[in-house]
Formats: C-alpha cells, sequence, structure tokens
C-alpha cells in the first residue's frame, strides 16, 4: 500500500469514526414534548424529564397524574430537586439540596446511535427508608453502567408523608385505600418508560427494575402490585426485599402496615398539624408537613408503604405462595455487614443480647440463640450486627429466592457482597450501600462528610467492579448474569443454596448465613400465623 494510500484509508478511517461517534440521539420526542440531552464519553444523558404532573395543591396525596404538556425544547442538562425530605438526606447522599414537592422527574442514560439500537433497558429505583434519598446522587451517575451497552434510567417518587400518608378521608375519597403515592409513582415511571424508552434505543420489552435498600423493597413490591403487571421482565434488588407479615404493633423484622394501623398514624399526623381534616392539610405549606414529619421520626413516626389492597394487595410471602405475582427472573443479595452503620451497638453486652432476642422473640428465642454466639460482649456485638442484617434486609432476600424457586418459572441468581473497600474499617465487612458504587463504576464510591482526598482505587475494586457491573448487564439483557470469562453463577436452589460471593476470591458457595437465616425461619411462620388468625383465615 501506498503512502498516498495509507493516508486516504487512515482519513476515511477516521472520519467514519468521527461520524459514528456524533450519531448519537441528542433530541427526543416524548410525552409532554421534546428534551434535548447532552452527550459524553459515548453517553448522552437526559436530566429533569416530567413523567407525570407536580403532585402539589389538589393533587397532593392522589395518584400522578398525566404529564403536563410544554412548548419548545426542554433543556435536560440538570437534575430536577429532590422530592421533599430532611436536609440531613442530600448531606448524607453527596447531592445538591434543593428539594421540591414537585419533583416527580426521572434520568436517562443511553449509548444507542439510533432509536432502532433496541438495548436493554434498567431502571433505578434509590435508597434511603422511604423518608429520603434522590437521583442527583453522584454514586447514580449511570454514565459507565450505561457504557456496557443498556439505557439507564432513574426515577424520583414522593418520600414520607408525602409519599405514604394513609388516611380514611384519603381511602373513601380514592375507593381503593390510601398510601402508597410513592410506589404509584414508581408505576407512573415505568409507564412512562414502556411509551417512551424506544426513542432513546431501549427496548421496552426488556426491562429490568433494579434498587437498593428501599429501593429494592420497592422493586419486591412491584413484583406483586397487580397496577405495575407487564411493565418490567427482571428484577434485581440489592439489600431489599419485603417479605414479611404485617406490623401490627412492635414485630421485629417486619415494617409494612396495614390499612387500618396506617390510617390511625395517619389521623395522629394530621392532629399534629392542627389539621382537621385531608383538605385542610392540603392547603398547607409543604415546608410546615415536612418539618412536622422530620420532628415525628424522633417519636417513632414512620411513612412507610402499606399493604392497602390495591396496589400493594397484602403480605407478599402469601402472594407467591398463591401464585399472584409477576414471575420474571431476578437477582437478589445482600452485603456482609448491613447492620454496621444503622444496628443499636451502645452498651451491647452478651447478657442484654439474650436478653434482647428472648423478649423479642419468645419461644423461638433458643433456636435463634444457638446460631447467634454470645458468650462474649465481643461476640454479642458482632451478632448484633449479624441479627440486624437478617431481620432487615437477608431473610427478605432468601426468602424471595426460595418463593421465586419454588412457584416461577424465572430463575433466581442470589449474592452474597462481602469485598472490603479502602474505607472499611478493620475488622467490618461490606456495610449496607457498600455494593452500590462497584455495580454502578463510580469508585471511589464518595462518603458523606469526608473532606479529605478520596482513597485510590485499587486494582481489587476495578475487578470487583468490573465483574458486577458485567453481570448486571448481563442479567438485564437475558435474566442470566453468566458470560465469557466471568466465575460461574448457578442459579439458585433449595436443595443446593449457593451464591455469588464478591470477595477477595469472587466465586460461587454456599450461602454464608443460610444456619442463621434457617433459625429465623419458624418465627416468621409464626408471624404469618398470627395474622390469617386475626384476619378471620
Amino acid at each position: 500500500m501506498t503512502r498516498a494510500m495509507k493516508t486516504l484509508f487512515l482519513g476515511a478511517t477516521a472520519l467514519a469514526f468521527a461520524t459514528a461517534a456524533s450519531a448519537q440521539i441528542h433530541e427526543v420526542g416524548v410525552t409532554g414534548g421534546r428534551v434535548r440531552g447532552v452527550a459524553a464519553d459515548g453517553v448522552t444523558s437526559f436530566k429533569g424529564i416530567p413523567f407525570a404532573a407536580p403532585p402539589v395543591g389538589a393533587l397532593r396525596w392522589k395518584a400522578p397524574q398525566a404529564v403536563k404538556a410544554w412548548t419548545g425544547v426542554k433543556d435536560a442538562s440538570r437534575f430536577a430537586p429532590a422530592c421533599l425530605q430532611d436536609p440531613m438526606f442530600s448531606r448524607l447522599f453527596g447531592g445538591p439540596p434543593e428539594t421540591s414537592e414537585d419533583c416527580l422527574y426521572l434520568n436517562v442514560w443511553t449509548p444507542a446511535k439510533a432509536a432502532s439500537d433496541a438495548l436493554p433497558v434498567m431502571v433505578w429505583i434509590h435508597g434511603g427508608g422511604f423518608v429520603g434519598g434522590q437521583t442527583a446522587a453522584p454514586l447514580y451517575d449511570g454514565t459507565k453502567l450505561a457504557s456496557k451497552g443498556v439505557v439507564l434510567v432513574s426515577v424520583a417518587y414522593r418520600l414520607g408523608a408525602f409519599g405514604f400518608l394513609a388516611h380514611p378521608d384519603l381511602s373513601r375519597e380514592s375507593g381503593k385505600g390510601s398510601g402508597n403515592y410513592g410506589l404509584q409513582d414508581q408505576i407512573a415511571s415505568l409507564q412512562w418508560v414502556k411509551a417512551n424508552i424506544a426513542k432513546f434505543g431501549g427496548d421496552p420489552d426488556r426491562v429490568t427494575i433494579f434498587g437498593e435498600s428501599a429501593g429494592g423493597m420497592s422493586v419486591s413490591m412491584l413484583a406483586v402490585s397487580p397496577a405495575a403487571k407487564g411493565l418490567f421482565h427482571r428484577v434485581i434488588s440489592q439489600s431489599g426485599g419485603s417479605f414479611g407479615s404485617a406490623k401490627q404493633a412492635t414485630e421485629e423484622g417486619v415494617n409494612v402496615p396495614p390499612l387500618r394501623v396506617a390510617e390511625t398514624t395517619g389521623k395522629a399526623f394530621l392532629a399534629s398539624l392542627g389539621a382537621p381534616d385531608v383538605a385542610a392539610a392540603r392547603a398547607m405549606p409543604a415546608a410546615k408537613i415536612q418539618a412536622a414529619q422530620s420532628a415525628g421520626m424522633g417519636r417513632g413516626i414512620v411513612f412507610w408503604p402499606v399493604f392497602d389492597g390495591d396496589v400493594l394487595p397484602g403480605d407478599q410471602y402469601e402472594l407467591y405462595r398463591a401464585n399472584r405475582f409477576h414471575d420474571t427472573p431476578i437477582l437478589v443479595g445482600t452485603n456482609s455487614d448491613e447492620g454496621a452503620p444503622f444496628a443499636p451497638l451502645a452498651g451491647v453486652t452478651a447478657a442484654r443480647f439474650e436478653q434482647r432476642v428472648r423478649s423479642g422473640f419468645g419461644k423461638h428465642a433458643d433456636g435463634i440463640l444457638s446460631v447467634y454466639p454470645h458468650a462474649t460482649d465481643q461476640e454479642a456485638v458482632r451478632s448484633t450486627k449479624d441479627l440486624f442484617r437478617e431481620l432487615t434486609v437477608a431473610w427478605h432476600t432468601w426468602s424471595w429466592a426460595r418463593l421465586q424457586t419454588e412457584k416461577g418459572g424465572g430463575r433466581a441468581f442470589v449474592y452474597y457482597f462481602d469485598h472490603r473497600g479502602p474505607r472499611t474499617p478493620d475488622g467490618a465487612g461490606a456495610a449496607h450501600g457498600d455494593e452500590i458504587a462497584y455495580v454502578f463504576g463510580n469508585l471511589p464510591a464518595p462518603v458523606s462528610g469526608d473532606s479529605g482526598p478520596p482513597p485510590p482505587v485499587r486494582p481489587e475494586d476495578t475487578a470487583i467492579s468490573g465483574l458486577m457491573g458485567s453481570y448486571w448487564v448481563n442479567f438485564a439483557k437475558s435474566g442470566d448474569p453468566n458470560g465469557q470469562g466471568l466465575p460461574p453463577w448457578p442459579a439458585f436452589a433449595p436443595t443446593a443454596q449457593n451464591a455469588m460471593v464478591f470477595d477477595g476470591s469472587t466465586s460461587a458457595r454456599p450461602l454464608p448465613n443460610r444456619e442463621q437465616l434457617e433459625a429465623l425461619d419458624p418465627y416468621y411462620e409464626s408471624l404469618r400465623n398470627r395474622a390469617m388468625a386475626r384476619s378471620g383465615r
């Protein structure tokens, strides 16, 4: 080849690459109008796209309504404000401080070159205990995960009293119960995805919902919600799941109240506001309601999804046993030290741990104590954290995998994240939320209140992140995380309860905390039996 021919060839090649690089999706017509995104690093991001009308004024505590149309092209270069919440959460998640009652917006990251690319879609639902969290947190930036070949969407939903207030007046008004407005927002966002995502190069018939903590609990709830039927095709839950029976009072390890209990809480909350009825509460400034909620958290007033008989029909465990769920492949798991940030450790001793278990679990205490070492105070501290892990997320995740395997056609894949990051204290494991940065590829993970320079990203961090991102994307593509060059990940089976253990030697192994999970199973069964007896079944 002559020099002239080489020059011509190289020039044509460069032109082809430049043309391909420029052929990204920049402007899209969606429900309500047109939006223009920003391209960077081979991915175009569209931020702050409305998917429902602002839930303000008369629309406060109502199901999400149709988005309001706009004229011209909306600039989609900035995140919308987060849903109203206590300011501490923006500091915790490292995001911008702006919040608003007008908050039903979503974000899209797409690597597609054309609408016809039909890439798998992943819809992220953030955590935050159903009272906090925001899509603008740097941890959730979708650029790197999208660059692996998926269209990534992150969605906001109403929080706290705005998203989960139940009240008899609201139940009568809807005729279908009340208290699940945040879940309805998530469903509305999935309806938006179904109607619009193809224009971003996504495949509306390959939608994976995934979330962490309250987001992971949310996706488990969507898996049984009749209103979410047909809106997703795979499910990933990170440190989530909600398979306990109704929380009537102070039962350990369950969180979702029945409508009657939630309405009682709602009436007390409106009384604390000085509102004689829902109409008066709707007329109040949002800031007053948020301030009352923040104050109420210290008195144990909790807003959470509700077994309303409609959006969330009832106990998810029982719904799965009755084959009333959306049968999809699932990928679920927990971290080794979930209780590190939250478990009440002050004053824990061996004697106090045993006393707490005996008072909380009654006739099941002996079986539970036998698998949680507590001969010394140090062991009791460790067991306090481990018991928190099981009661909060691990038992729920394990039960979900068993039920899906037993009742469904979609396979279940289970993981156990035990990777120690550069900030992990000596003797500790992977804390709640530690895996998120590795899934999204956003290393090093930002830490609230850490003003110093970030620690260097170690080769082992990069390796774990590469594995997790690839597994998650493979699962979104086909419902199976396995792929070339990855350690084999077997599906979960009751007789072979293997999990992919992410640690220094990532591989599939027997579930490390199975003995503890099995010890808690009779306790949860007794709660279900008690709930059925109360309902007359």
